[in-house]
């Protein structure tokens, strides 16, 4: 049985990020556990034709590792996922590193203050290819897709870092029938390449961020593509250029340059901010350009109409694509403007009706978002699980720490997410706030104020209440159905949740209890 000071669950952007402000803290007792066989996160397990970041590269990286070699304005998936290979390698964390580990539980020890921990081995498998009605296969965490376990052993922390993605777990749709379907079915996080989708009917289910980027795609080589939305997105052009061997010749020259350029992309980022959460006159700019790259693209009025969103810009995830509205608007795809309710063998059944024979099935249907797979797997003092403590959606103070769940910290989880810029940003962030914590706690056991979290919460709402997310017409996953509340996203800028994490002055953790006279 081994211990170490801190153990870190999931090798993405998160926990790659928090091993590095640990070793700039000079904190060396930690691990890292990652159920797949490689770090890279999201960017390791979404490998769908076309995939690729929608935040500009030279912003979309940590900002001790700048990367002038990035293809162009916006980085590829497997750029990426090298990107991340690359600064682990940078940092050394190969010693750190446990692959093919996933936690399996997590409980903490009350009378020895330690947090016990559950690891398996695991051999990866392929996520199921006829996935059934289940949203999830439950029972693991640490980055990648679920795994067959051999074995377990238990590993003591005194201080546990869940940092395991928020869009890691693919939701699958409830639809009768789904599970008679005889061809080629997956969801776009869990990408079948052996699948023969040149010349094949395909039907792509979600309208979302993952299936922008594919429908075009498909419209490439496919026979036809049949598109099912349940609700139109509000899209921006992309824009952008690839950068020439001169242009990543001149960032590996004058990194200066590169720092500048990373400072002009912030700035960006922060300014958009404001039509993103629901400021009228930003928000009323960006929806007519949004309005004016629709009608540009798509000439038919009647498909115009139903490619248009009747909820607020903003309430939604805004998406970015130039190849989406033309590739819906040629005879290779087929829009369906209602939900898929039923499979009937290979015929497609929409909600309105419609009868649709395909050859294949993608399920872009995002992820299990407000309620965490990880959460289940964690227990607290008491008995509670994280699952429980989250029951009416997910919170905690600073957006990291939980009160009933002693040494735990959260990465890019309740209210750390953005809709305007780089998630690696908060990252950064909570990261730095942990290693200053963990410097100042001089051994005690760390226990969060629960008075502290609800305010911090309420502080949280009160910031929400306005914003498009909460007002704006529509469902979106930034918003927990059980209890109403914005769960996801900071409801500010990035510098704001600066300012705010360099507020917490060690007040949000309850003193010390004295130790017993004897």
């Amino acid at each position: 049985m081994t211990r170490v000071e801190v153990a870190i669950v999931g090798a993405g952007f998160a926990g790659i990020g928090m091993a590095m402000a640990l070793r700039r803290a000079g904190r060396e007792d930690f691990v890292v556990l990652e159920r797949a066989a490689s770090v890279g996160g999201t960017w390791r397990d979404n490998t769908y034709p076309g995939v690729a970041c929608d935040v500009p590269s030279h912003l979309y990286g940590f900002a001790a590792h700048p990367n002038p070699s990035w293809s162009g304005t916006y980085a590829k998936g497997a750029e990426i996922h090298a990107y991340l290979q690359h600064v682990a390698d940078a940092e050394d964390l190969g010693d750190r590193l446990r692959l093919c580990t996933p936690m399996r539980w997590a409980e903490w020890d009350a009378e020895h203050e330690v947090w016990r921990i559950g690891i398996g081995t695991s051999g990866a498998s392929p996520w199921p290819a006829a996935p059934g009605a289940g949203a999830s296969r439950p029972g693991s965490a640490g980055g990648g897709s679920s795994d067959a376990f051999r074995g377990e052993d238990v590993l003591l922390a005194d201080v546990l870092v869940l940092a395991c993605g928020r869009l890691t777990e693919p939701t699958i749709p409830r639809v009768a029938g789904l599970e008679t379907f005889p061809g080629p079915m997956f969801h776009s996080a869990r990408w079948d390449h052996s699948a023969e989708l040149a010349g094949a009917r395909v039907a792509v289910v979600g309208t979302g961020a993952s299936a922008v980027q594919i429908v075009p795609e498909l419209a490439r080589t496919a026979s036809h593509v049949t598109l099912f939305q349940r609700t139109p997105a509000w899209i921006v052009p992309r824009e952008g250029s690839e950068y020439s061997d001169a242009d990543r010749a001149g960032f590996t020259a004058d990194p200066a340059s590169l720092e500048a350029l990373r400072a002009e992309l912030y700035a960006e980022g922060e300014a958009r901010f404001a039509s993103r959460a629901g400021d009228s006159d930003a928000a009323a700019e960006a929806e007519a350009v949004a309005r004016a790259h629709l009608e540009r693209q798509v000439r038919d009025p009647g498909l115009r109409a139903a490619l248009t969103p009747d909820y607020a810009f903003g309430c939604k995830r805004v998406l970015l694509s130039d190849e989406f509205y033309p590739a819906v608007a040629s005879d290779a795809v087929s829009l369906v403007t209602a939900a898929l309710s039923a499979v009937e063998g290979s015929t497609l059944i929409a909600a309105d009706g419609s009868r649709h024979e395909v050859d294949a099935l993608v399920l872009a249907t995002g992820f299990a978002s407000t309620r965490q797979p990880y959460a289940d797997l964690i227990t607290g003092e008491e008995g509670t699980t994280l699952a429980e403590h989250w029951s009416g959606g997910m919170t905690a103070y600073a957006s990291t720490v939980v009160a009933g769940f002693p040494g735990l910290f959260v990465l890019n989880g309740p209210n750390a997410s953005l809709g305007h810029s780089s998630s690696v940003l908060m990252i950064e962030e909570q990261a730095g706030y942990v290693a200053r914590v963990l410097d100042a706690r001089a051994g005690r056991v760390l226990r969060v104020d629960p008075a502290a979290e609800r305010a911090y919460t309420d502080e949280i709402a009160r910031a929400a209440a306005s914003t498009r997310w909460m007002t704006g017409g529509c469902r979106n996953w930034y918003v927990d159905e059980r209890s109403g509340r914005l769960t996801l996203l900071w409801p500010g800028t990035v510098d704001a949740f600066r300012a705010r994490l360099a507020r917490a002055d060690g007040s949000e953790f309850l003193p010390q209890p004295a130790p017993l006279a004897r």
